[in-house]
């Protein structure tokens, strides 16, 4: 097989392949081990409860009467472990659907995007994913939540990806919520750890990585010119995995996936992928390949317009043009609304695709 050749799919460990929808629940799973041992590391184990203490409510006139809401996170019985998750509740009669954001240390999401988060009608729920656990290789594993689960592999990552689904345990029990459209959305390292999230929690109806780049919306068989490698992000961020990911540097066409593997498990709730075409380093051409890749499972399950690419001009960054995008495209998968934008336009025409095989016909 060539080198940069996405792995099947549909094709089990065994040499079979998928034939039904029940095959792929379980080629699903089998995909799902080998992405966690290798890539992320077992997120922690779903604690047996988790607790929202109200902190802070006040309607927040600058932002349209919004009702802002601080609530203190809190979960065990091991622990017990806490962080906090803050909303902006749209003035009016809910419940409104959600979007979640937990990229609260880089405080990208600016007064003008949450206004336009609100104006669309949706809550604006963020929370910090480094009190979860520190963003620092430095500080080991004596912090955080590493110190509640001391003998599990997790990276940060995974962590990270832990904390947005027990911030959908507590915007399940919220009066003022429509369970049924909770999206989540995260930028670069933030990115990443949105995909692993989404895929992993099937009650998230939409995940939206942006400029996520390697161990997110990249590709490690296809390495654009500039691309962050594997050899390159395991020696500057260990922290984010198990040591079993670097062993790849150098071998990434022994890898039994690629990121497509991971994003057809989102399938086939919502993903939408927004990229910068300048941000070299991320691998737009890579995120392309794996997106197409992914997408062989949308057709296969019968949802492909649940699966979106949408790409800007200019580098790295998660400003008003990306967020735009995903409410366009939150509003017509979760609303059926109409939109101008065309989610499925190739930004790389010219560019081979990197996989042979087809998703096959339900049987």
């Amino acid at each position: 097989m060539d080198s940069k050749e996405l792995p099947d799919l549909f094709r089990f460990d065994d040499g079979s392949r998928v034939v039904s929808k029940a095959d792929w629940r379980r080629r699903r799973e089998e995909l799902l081990s080998h992405i966690l041992e290798i890539e992320y590391g077992r997120l922690p184990p779903k604690p047996g409860w988790v607790r929202a203490d109200e902190l802070h409510s006040h309607v927040a006139e600058a932002f349209g009467n919004a009702r802002h809401v601080q609530y203190q996170i809190t979960t065990g019985p091991q622990g017990p472990f806490s962080f906090v998750m803050d909303l902006l509740v749209p003035d009016g009669n809910g419940p409104f659907p959600v979007i979640l954001n937990g990229d609260g240390c880089w405080k990208t999401v600016t007064d003008e995007i949450a206004m336009l988060v609100l104006l669309r009608g949706y809550i604006l729920a963020q929370f910090n994913r480094v009190t979860i656990v520190p963003d620092n290789a430095a500080l080991g594993k004596n912090v955080g939540l590493y110190r509640v689960y001391p003998h599990c592999d997790f990276g940060a990552i995974a962590a990270w990806a832990w904390g947005y689904h027990r911030c959908v345990d507590i915007l399940e029990t919220l009066q003022d919520v429509d369970r049924s459209r909770i999206s989540i959305v995260g930028h670069s390292r933030g990115g990443k750890t949105v995909l692993l999230a989404g895929a992993i929690d099937e009650r998230i109806a939409l995940s939206a990585p942006n400029n996520s780049g390697c161990c997110g919306a990249g590709c490690f068989r296809w390495q654009g010119s500039g691309s962050e490698t594997i050899a390159d992000i395991t020696r500057a961020f260990p922290h984010w995995f198990p040591r079993k990911l670097a062993e790849y540097a150098g071998r990434e066409a022994e890898l039994p996936f690629d990121q497509h593997s991971l994003k057809a498990l989102v399938a086939p709730r919502g993903l939408l992928q927004t990229e910068a075409l300048s941000d070299r380093w991320a691998n737009p051409e890579g995120s392309w390949q794996t997106f197409a890749a992914a997408k062989e499972a949308y057709t296969f399950l019968g949802v492909p317009e649940k699966a979106g690419f949408w790409f800007r001009e200019g580098g790295h960054g998660h400003g008003p043009e990306d967020w735009k995008a995903f409410l366009d495209f939150a509003d017509s998968l979760l609303f059926g609304k109409p939109v101008e934008r065309d989610f499925s336009a190739n930004p790389f025409p010219a560019l081979g695709s990197c996989f042979s095989w087809k998703s096959p016909p339900v049987s």
